[in-house]
Formats: C-alpha cells, structure tokens, sequence
C-alpha cells in the first residue's frame, strides 16, 4: 500500500508521517502530482493559514490535482477546511469538494486547543470507534454541518469534526495525535477500498 502525503507551505507531514510509520506504514511526502499520482492514498494534512495555503497549491497545481483526484484522500484539519467551498480565514476560496462553509468560533475562547468528544460516527472511518471518542483538536475554525457530515463535535455549537464525499474524508481533529483512537482512524482509512 502507498501511501502519500501531500507536502505544503501548511503541512504538518512529519507527525503524520510518523503516526503512519507506528502502524506499519513508510509514506512518500511530495509535492509532486506526478508522483503523488502513482500513490493508492493520499493524506491532505495542515496547520495555518488557508489563505496563504491556497496560494501555495495553485502555484504547484496541487490543487487541481486534489480536485482530480480518484483515489481515497484524507484531509487532515486545514485539509478538512480548505476541501470545502469558502473560508472565512482571510475571506478564501478554497477547493469546493464539500459545499460547507468554514467559519470562525465567535464567542468561545479560540482556538480549541485539546481533547473533545466526536459522536453520531458514520461510514467505515469510524469501524469500531466506540461512541462518544476523545479525540485532538486545534483550531480556530470550523465547517458547519450538512449532508456529507459524518461525525460532530460541540464546541460553542455543533460543527462537522468529519466529513466524506465519495472518496473525499476529512477530520477536523487530529488523528495523528489522537493516540490509539487515532492511529485506528488512519488504519481504517488506509484499509478503505
């Protein structure tokens, strides 16, 4: 299994490439589409700014190569975020692939910074995660709900911590450093066929 990690000014590749390594599994982290293209997964992550992330994918054409893209793909918190339509972190379009907004905490102390609970868990992502899992969070902003969520978190409201679309994940949450329940995640989404 090939697994790759798409490089970016916004990537935090070296915590995921390691939460994959404790699960058996040495990714390629590039960003290159012509050798991202020959992997069987691809893994979105991100920390930072959507604005200035965005830039970075159009100027490598990675962001066409997201939107092409057949094979299974997680994103990964930023990764979540900018695989939606629009954020309002420096008012960007993002990559459109799920037709929720991202928006800003208003009133809650931000960013979210630790553990919190997902629920209502659907698709084989969540295969033998037990209800109600803690799981890492860090961020400022959030997805809202809608018909590709498939799990929530409540923090100040409830928002979509998971979305699928086809063969598009993405967590809001990081399961690199959710421990075991998060390295089960990315095993269940490595075992995705």
């Amino acid at each position: 299994m090939k697994i790759g990690i798409i490089k970016y000014n916004a990537g935090n590749t070296f915590s995921v490439s390691c939460a994959l390594n404790r699960i058996g599994i040495t990714p390629t982290i590039s960003d290159d589409t012509k050798v991202l293209s020959t992997m069987d997964k691809i893994i979105f992550p991100g920390v930072g700014s959507a604005a200035s992330a965005m830039k970075y994918l159009k100027e490598k054409e990675l962001d066409l190569f997201i939107k092409d893209c057949k094979k299974p793909l997680l994103g990964i918190c930023l990764g979540l975020q900018l695989l939606c339509e629009k954020s309002e972190e420096g008012d960007t379009e993002c990559l459109g692939i799920f037709p929720q907004n991202v928006k800003k905490f208003r009133t809650t102390k931000v960013p979210q910074i630790g553990w919190n609970k997902v629920k209502n868990l659907q698709t084989s992502l969540f295969t033998d995660i037990p209800k109600s899992s803690f799981v890492y969070f860090v961020h400022s902003y959030y997805a809202e709900l809608g018909k590709h969520t498939i799990s929530s978190t409540t923090y100040e409201e409830s928002y979509s911590s998971a979305l699928n679309k086809d063969n598009f994940y993405a967590t809001q949450f990081h399961p690199e450093k959710s421990a075991d329940i998060g390295e089960k995640i990315l095993q269940n989404f490595v075992e995705i066929i």
